[in-house]
């Protein structure tokens, strides 16, 4: 069986990615299995820059194939943001609790028609010098005035998927796996993983 790295300590992504990889014959490692490797400089402009940047360096660190996740939230009221500074929105150290009350702060008064805002997911898979994948997925909704429910992580407590009336927080975690930005990212790549894979067990067994 071949092992990937999810190149990702948050335990709600490595949930997420899991969930949907786990038909495929992969041993699944993250890098809380590799807490020695620094972390990687995620300076890039854009999201699909920043997957890709991480997955080429934690490849070439640990020698696995790779999946990278670059994603985070971007709101029409705030010209984007928190966009790709999404993690350090509230600076460094701060909890998934203080960068809800920081963008809720700054969107206050702020009236309904123009709360809206996307989930932002790009992916990028390397292995053997060479990308596998990338693809990239959003997944739109506005911002609510407070949180509600108790699922999920991040920004999702304030995120009311468009089109459902419930938060990312609020719907049951398979609702989310097939509604979020994630999820679509990974059906976009699933496939080429999955050519990808039959090719190395092809060629492992000759």
């Amino acid at each position: 069986m071949k092992k990937m790295l999810l190149a990702t300590t948050s335990p709600g992504k490595r949930r997420e990615l899991a969930e949907h990889l786990k038909d495929l014959p992969l041993e699944i490692l993250t890098l809380c299995d590799y807490s020695e490797i620094a972390p990687c400089i995620e300076d890039g402009a854009t999201f699909s820059e920043n997957a890709e940047k991480k997955a080429r360096y934690y490849h070439r660190c640990t020698g696995l194939l790779t999946l990278a996740d670059d994603s985070g939230l971007q709101v029409e009221a705030l010209n984007g943001a928190p966009g790709v500074q999404s993690a350090r929105f509230a600076g460094e150290g701060a909890t998934d609790a203080d960068r809800i009350r920081k963008l809720l702060a700054m969107m206050r008064g702020v009236p309904p028609e123009h709360r809206s805002a996307q989930f932002v997911c790009a992916l990028c898979a390397i292995d053997k010098d060479r990308q596998i994948f990338a693809a990239q997925a959003v997944c739109a909704g506005s911002i609510t005035e407070a949180p509600r429910g108790h699922h999920g992580f991040g920004f999702d407590p304030i995120f009311e998927i468009a089109g459902l009336g419930q938060t990312m927080a609020e719907v049951s975690p398979p609702l989310k796996n097939l509604r979020g930005h994630r999820g679509q990212a990974l059906l976009i790549g699933r496939a080429a993983l999955r050519n990808y894979l039959d090719k190395f067990e092809g060629d492992t067994l000759k």
